[in-house]
């Protein structure tokens, strides 16, 4: 590949005109252009062929074979011709934007196939945990479990998942994603492929198994977080965390599709082996094609890379060298600020509803509307699937927002407000549906707005403190935990008490608006100074 200059003469050339009328110079006479600048020299040593006119402004031409891609350099040269045409004026401007990468660039970026492995690994880490949710009917019917007993069970997940998101938060941000996700997606493998053991040994056995699941799966989003925030500038961010999300979500309607049939041709334990397998699978894959940040990677373009550096460098100048976190994070004044509890607390909301659905809704739908378990499991499945495209238009509708010239923190505010009201009325909806079909209608609508979440909260965590990404994503992570056991546990408490699952979801829904206005009122788009002494 070879590059060509592409130099701006307005008196030759409008500024309507297309690429297409791009004329070149011939290659054979040497360029008389001069820059009175301290370029000069290195300037007119690079201007000796292949010099271009474009209508405004100089660029970078990449010639591939017998075409010309014409991309904008972050810092461009601004160029004034004078009137015999031969002799050229520059000034540096850092300020202009540079050109966004059109959508088939963007998809085949190094950038983004560290996002869709990423995305794979969440696929599995959901798939994984969702097992239980279609096992845990035929275990209660051969075991006599009651309804609290089964949510022990269910909630024996996040026990483990309590205690490991701050610690794998620091250590991610200690030593980097890549690292952790590959020990984390191993070890939650392995505890998944080992579950038939378990259970067959104990019931504490198979309590001991899941709550090491969880353990495992604690690091898994804030090593997303982690790699999205070295890979992707921050235009681009949520769309990355849509990108990754969406596997997560997919991964839920695959767990609940493909259980049932793995169950009818392997027994109860079939999809814990088949899926614990395709961990270990993932690991191989990760470690050998990914790398930890753009500038270890032998497969991104030079392009590429200095997109992604300038495009940081103009988001966060600090970012070109990023800070480490020290190994004991200054929790005292992480948790001083309001902006942390506000992310504390829609990581709190997000999780209640996320894990009630995923738990109950297999349950809810046998039980209220008396579908067996392999269509109980669909009509659970398809709203997942709906999360995880409504996921990733919600991330591109964020970054679009923010390039419109809309504030970070507005852009974040108006998507965590549609992930929360959205779903509380929609489960409001849910408790009047009369038939299964129509309970599936608004659950999926309650699910696909839930995803905006993605583009409001979990973004918001990489933009307040880059530094301590991985911490503020543990905390977060272990009260949305404490959220999802009491209202895993506390769904089935509620419905031997009270006898209904409608009132729960009313409950769900309440809660929804009053974390929508928490949002609202203390978080930012901006960066918080986590550093400075707290009195």
């Amino acid at each position: 590949m070879s590059a060509s200059l592409v130099v701006s003469r307005p008196n030759r050339l409008s500024h309507s005109h297309s690429r297409s009328r791009y004329r070149k110079i011939s290659e054979t006479r040497p360029s008389k252009f001069h820059f009175p600048t301290p370029w000069a020299e290195f300037w007119n040593r690079k201007l000796s062929k292949n010099v271009c006119v474009s209508p405004f402004t100089l660029r970078i031409v990449h010639r591939r074979h017998d075409s010309a891609e014409f991309r904008p350099v972050s810092s461009s040269l601004r160029v004034r011709v004078s009137s015999d045409g031969a002799r050229f004026s520059s000034s540096l401007d850092a300020s202009e934007p540079e050109a966004a990468p059109s959508f088939r660039e963007f998809i085949t970026s190094e950038r983004v196939k560290v996002a869709a492995t990423v995305a794979l690994a969440l696929a599995l880490c959901n798939s994984d945990r969702v097992v239980m949710s279609v096992a845990i009917v035929p275990l209660s019917l051969a075991h006599g479990w009651s309804r609290s007993f089964a949510g022990i069970v269910q909630s024996s997940f996040l026990w483990g998942y309590l205690i490991s998101p701050i610690a794998g938060g620091a250590l991610v941000d200690r030593y980097g994603g890549k690292v952790v996700m590959a020990w984390g997606v191993a070890l939650w493998s392995l505890a998944t492929f080992l579950t038939p053991w378990a259970a067959e040994t104990s019931l504490w056995a198979l309590l001991a198994m899941r709550a090491l699941l969880g353990v495992a799966e604690g690091v898994a989003l804030p090593c997303m977080n982690n790699m999205v925030a070295r890979w992707f500038p921050k235009t681009e961010r949520a769309r990355a965390v849509g990108i990754a999300m969406a596997g997560f979500q997919l991964g839920s309607a695959i767990g609940l599709t493909l259980s049932p049939i793995l169950m009818s041709q392997g027994g109860i334990f079939g999809p814990f082996v088949i899926f614990g397998l395709s961990g270990f699978l993932w690991v191989l894959v990760w470690l050998s094609a990914i790398s930890s940040t753009p500038g270890q990677s032998s497969q991104i373009s030079k392009y590429e890379l200095d997109y992604i550096l300038n495009k940081r460098q103009q988001s966060f100048p600090v970012e070109n060298k990023p800070k480490t976190a020290t190994i004991i994070p200054p929790f005292r004044r992480l948790l001083s600020k309001m902006p942390t509890w506000s992310l504390i607390v829609a990581n709190s909301m997000h999780s209640w509803g996320f894990f009630v659905i995923l738990s109950w809704m297999p349950i809810y739908f046998n039980s209220i509307y008396h579908v067996d378990l392999k269509h109980a499991a669909w009509f659970s499945a398809v709203p997942w699937s709906v999360m995880a495209f409504m996921g990733y238009f919600g991330g591109l509708w964020s970054d679009m927002l923010i390039r419109s010239g809309i504030n970070v923190t507005l852009a974040r505010k108006i998507m965590q407000s549609i992930g929360f009201l959205g779903p509380g009325f929609a489960l409001i909806g849910l408790t009047a549906a009369k038939s299964p079909s129509i309970a599936s209608a608004w659950l999926t609508l309650a699910v696909g707005l839930k995803s905006f979440s993605h583009s409001g909260f979990l973004v918001n965590l990489q933009e307040i403190a880059p530094q301590y990404t991985g911490v503020l994503h543990g905390m977060s992570n272990t009260g949305g935990t404490l959220a999802a056991i009491v209202g895993t546990v506390g769904a089935g408490f509620f419905v031997e008490l009270v006898g209904s699952f409608q009132g729960f979801l009313l409950l769900t829904s309440l809660l929804y608006f009053l974390a929508a206005l928490f949002y609202i009122i203390f978080s930012t788009g901006e960066r918080v100074d986590f550093d400075e002494t707290v009195p």
